[in-house]
């Protein structure tokens, strides 16, 4: 081929690829897609665990209730912890949650028993989950379901750590599809083997609606409850009830003594009805009570009625009831009805002194969202603070026992209101970062209390031994208050992390600074570990000063932060970026677990070269 041929030839073999580009536009379109779904996708949204439901027969005939089983599957090496309370309370428990369709619930939600893991950073064995595992449960179907298909939706919350790191809590759906039939339609059993399975490997008792497992931790919960729901009873506002209470039982003493006591526990009944109710509504609403409380303005504002309602206890303003609501709680009503009408209405007779309290349990079961624990909170803080009642309605011959009002019912009505004090201080402990700060907060509470009670309350009871429980009460509440300021730990100080603006990250490479980004989340237990051993490191402080230091806080989700952890591929925390003068991130020296300050040490040295 010549010279001038060859030439001709490779522009008109130029001029048809030129022409092939132009008419082929769907290679760099799909390019295009390729990136904008890569961009678009957070890396944080893969999950580590899978959920698929297992049926014990082929459909389910109406009115009767059926075993379910949950297969959920952890990727390797990851773990998610236990169903109850972790051993550390700020790690994120796992909640397996099922919303009811048209008759059709799960119930009786049972996780089977946890493996210990001991993790690097944790003193303690944490109670996780790992590989695969079934969780047991029940369908329940209602008489009146009509045939078909019923889809259930239901969520499986937990959070995934590792060996070294941990993911921020995630939250997967479940499709739960049920085919209802007739009743006393015929069915076919299916995955027989898997139930007996898991019946052989036990669990756990059942859950009590969220997750909530009731054991040791539970039952000391409830018993408190009970004890205060029984100290309320030495209130002045309960106090002036007994008479109602004796005035209207009396009435019965021809009656035989079965029947007053079941007159006298339709009495308890009916107070803790009243305050059932109250709990479940403060549940229901736990989803706008719960964020709400995340505000400062609305903690503070809870704090301030908490305290000025606790100046009422001290005696410096009277909150009363209209004189109509004592006569119609003392009205005869009869029968069964009157009994458990009286209980109802003895709630709104005792409100001056019980309303306090139940502001605060109502706030704590509106954070935690959940109607049964509010129900049972409620329900069993009326069983202690009717059970004497009931007991003085069976048993009107124990009122000569009640010992008489007088300057002890006066300290009495002090100590609550401290009480009071000690709840709005404990809703405000999360405004303060410095835990030195927190303790110290709490200790200038008990010093006032346990000086106010023991000493500066001037009440006199004509019982010697009322001095001498004075006395000892102000002891034991100075005694705790120089504990928990003396116990508490100095905190050491760490790195001056500045919270991430990508206005700081370009401002830092135009001055050709080296920047040290680091994300982290107070339910990360690697983050805290490092916080403590890593952070506060002398030398590693001291270095941290030639970098920028910038922190990204992933404890609350907020808008934008999938795109920050997608532009530095972050999948969980503890994650350590190191970024040169130039703006360019060094990989090899990224930090995703927890690390000795000696080799944080390291790696800060070669990052500022």
């Amino acid at each position: 081929m010549k010279h001038g041929e060859k030439k001709a030839f490779v522009i008109k073999r130029a001029a048809t690829c030129k022409k092939r580009r132009m008419v082929n536009p769907l290679v760099p379109f799909l390019v295009f897609c390729c990136v904008l779904m890569l961009l678009r996708v957070p890396v944080t949204k893969a999950s580590t665990a899978r959920v698929s439901v297992i049926h014990s027969q082929d459909t389910y005939p109406a009115g009767g209730s059926y075993p379910l089983l949950f297969r959920v599957t952890i990727s390797d090496h990851w773990y998610i912890h236990d169903a109850g309370k972790p051993g550390n309370g700020y790690l994120i428990p796992t909640f397996l949650n099922v919303a009811p369709a048209a008759g059709v619930n799960v119930v009786r939600i049972r996780f089977p028993f946890p493996q210990k893991k001991q993790f690097s950073f944790s003193r303690e064995s944490i109670p996780v989950f790992a590989g695969t595992f079934l969780i047991r449960a029940e369908l329940q179907v209602a008489r009146e379901v009509s045939p078909g298909i019923k889809n259930l939706k239901g969520t499986l919350s937990y959070q995934a750590c590792s060996d070294a790191s941990c993911l921020p809590p995630e939250t997967i759906p479940i499709s739960l599809p049920v085919a209802i039939t007739a009743h006393g339609t015929r069915t076919t059993p299916k995955n027989q083997i898997l139930f007996a399975q898991a019946e052989a490997q036990g669990s756990e008792k059942p859950l009590v609606a969220n997750g909530v497992i009731p054991g040791a931790g539970l039952m000391l919960t409830l018993l408190g409850i009970f004890l205060g729901g029984l100290a309320l009873n030495l209130t002045p506002c309960v106090y002036p009830l007994i008479p109602i209470t004796v005035s209207y039982f009396g009435g019965r003493s021809g009656q035989q003594r079965e029947s007053v006591i079941l007159h006298a526990l339709l009495y308890m009944l009916g107070l803790a009805v009243t305050n059932a109710s109250l709990g479940a509504a403060a549940a229901l609403s736990g989803g706008l009570l719960g964020s709400a409380l995340q505000s400062p303005l609305i903690l503070a504002i809870v704090a301030a009625i908490l305290v000025g309602l606790a100046t009422s206890f001290f005696g410096l303003w009277e909150l009363r009831i209209p004189a109509g609501l004592m006569q119609i709680s003392a009205k005869n009503f009869g029968g069964y009805f009157g009994s458990l009408f009286m209980g109802l209405t003895l709630g709104v007779v005792a409100a001056p002194c019980l309303g306090p309290f139940i502001l605060g349990l109502l706030t704590f079961v509106g954070q935690k969202g959940d109607p049964a624990l509010g129900v049972l909170y409620f329900f069993v803080l009326s069983l202690g603070l009717g059970f004497p009642l009931a007991l003085l309605a069976a048993f009107s011959s124990g009122l000569k026992r009640l010992p008489l009002s007088g300057g002890w019912m006066v300290w009495i009505r002090a100590c609550f209101g401290w009480i009071l004090v000690g709840m709005a201080t404990y809703m405000i402990l999360p405004l303060f970062s410095s835990s030195i700060l927190k303790a110290s907060v709490a200790g200038v509470i008990l010093i006032g209390a346990g000086l106010h009670l023991g000493w500066l309350e001037k009440s006199r009871s004509g019982w010697r031994g009322f001095v001498v429980i004075k006395r000892s009460t102000g002891i034991v509440l100075l005694t705790a208050a120089m504990i928990l300021i003396l116990a508490t730990p100095q905190k050491k100080p760490g790195i001056a992390w500045s919270p991430y603006e990508s206005s700081r990250l370009t401002a830092a490479t135009e001055k050709n600074q080296p920047v040290l980004l680091d994300f982290s989340a107070e339910w990360c237990s690697p983050c805290r570990a490092m916080e403590r051993s890593v952070f506060s490191n002398p030398k590693v402080l001291a270095l941290s000063r030639d970098f920028v230091t910038l922190r990204v806080d992933l404890t609350r989700r907020r808008p934008g932060q999938d795109k920050i952890l997608a532009r530095f591929g972050v999948r969980g925390v503890p994650t350590i970026i190191f970024i040169s003068r130039k703006g360019v991130e060094k990989k090899a020296l990224r930090v995703e677990e927890n690390i000795e300050p000696e080799e944080m040490l390291t790696r800060m040295r070669e990052g500022l070269r």
